[in-house]
């Protein structure tokens, strides 16, 4: 649909603009919408909408991110003087390149997001045994390469189990089967190691390595790498029992701390990277808003506005909205949560794509249209009688 037709749509979806005698401070800090509009794009959306019902108001544009898709796009727009370069082509999760790159920071730090050189959408079809995060390790490599004096690597959006293995062995991590041959990329191959060379491995960068999660899960076990995320890789029941074995045998060979919150982000690429180059695994919604000066903002809103494409009981544990509500609440700010779907609407203000456009298809047509309808109606329904 053309913009002036969806904005022309999304007008007839609210009262006519007025001034209004209160004039709000409106922070408005989303998550990307996955596969539909960056977080950058979903703010200015639901800015849109709020201004067609209050026009005065003074909006505070905040996008966000947790470690996972638009990780580089919240981090650019935050940090002033930030240089995207590129690493040409990589190999993706499947084995086929793809372009990626990384985001130079005026100290010398690069910020590489795993989800544009290993994310599950680059698959043409999910092989949660094969998936490899070797693309990962090339971005990596060519940033040191390129002088990174410190690294923050955002770990979401995985389309691999592999423990890190394919993105360490780019980096000169050797793993050998009892051939002596290198083992094949991908989660179930880690079962078949069993040797550990350590010598060609890269020294990590001097200033040091933090890995952005947007989970809390260990390695292993029920809450682990493969048992919670393996499925959503397209792992059946099957697999998720081979790749947690094989998972497993590569924690036996490394040591390492397989139970600390996190391990198990990206299929254990958080293990991986803590265990074989000391790096530190952080909330990455927590480091976001420390970055975008969202902590300030939010203290001084009266009205705080946040979203992302699935609004569940998985929000509140170390995801964006999860962060920003709990942010609100400390400073008893209003808060409200705009979703294309809406799970768990307890105890805060909801507003669901899917329900103004009538469907899920719907919403997904053409969510900045729903999107600035939902600012619209949070506009009426969160500022003052």
């Amino acid at each position: 649909m053309e913009p002036g037709r969806e904005r022309a749509r999304a007008s007839a979806l609210t009262p006519p603009a007025s001034t209004l005698a209160t004039v709000l401070t409106v922070v408005i800090a989303p998550d990307s919408f996955k596969g539909t509009l960056s977080a950058l794009e979903a703010a200015e959306a639901i800015a849109d909408g709020w201004r067609a019902v209050r026009p005065d108001d003074e909006l505070v544009l905040v996008p966000q991110a947790d470690g996972g898709e638009g990780t580089l796009d919240a981090i650019e727009a935050a940090v002033p003087g930030s240089v995207r370069r590129t690493a040409g082509a990589v190999t993706g999760p499947d084995g086929r390149p793809t372009p990626a790159g990384w985001l130079e920071l005026p100290d010398g730090t690069a910020v590489v997001e795993l989800a544009q050189s290993s994310g599950l959408p680059l698959q043409r079809t999910p092989d949660a045994l094969r998936a490899t995060t070797r693309g990962l390790g090339e971005v990596i490599r060519a940033a040191l390469d390129a002088g990174a004096t410190s690294l923050v690597i955002a770990l979401g959006g995985s389309a691999s189990t592999d423990g890190g293995a394919g993105a360490l062995s780019a980096l000169g991590l050797v793993l050998l089967d009892e051939q002596g041959e290198l083992v094949p990329d991908g989660g179930a191959a880690l079962a078949g190691i069993v040797d550990v060379r350590f010598d060609e491995l890269l020294p990590p960068p001097a200033g040091g390595v933090v890995l952005l999660t947007d989970v809390t899960a260990p390695l292993l076990g029920p809450a682990g790498a493969a048992a919670v995320f393996g499925p959503q890789k397209g792992a059946s029941p099957a697999q998720v029992e081979r790749l947690e074995a094989a998972l497993a045998h590569f924690a036996d060979l490394l040591g390492g701390a397989r139970d600390e919150p996190g391990s198990g982000a990206a299929g254990g690429t958080g293990y991986g990277f803590a265990t074989v180059w000391g790096a530190s695994i952080v909330p990455g919604a927590d480091r976001l808003a420390e970055l975008s000066g969202l902590r300030a903002a939010v203290a001084r809103a009266d009205v705080l506005l946040t979203g992302e494409g699935r609004f569940d009981d998985q929000s509140r544990s170390g995801k964006v909205v999860g962060h920003l509500l709990a942010l609100a609440a400390q400073d008893g700010v209003v808060a409200g949560v705009i979703a294309g779907q809406v799970a768990d609407g307890t105890g805060v203000w909801t507003a669901s794509l899917a329900d103004l456009a009538g469907s899920v298809d719907g919403a997904i047509a053409a969510p900045a249209v729903w999107l600035r309808a939902a600012g619209s109606q949070a506009a009426r329904e969160l500022s003052p009688r």
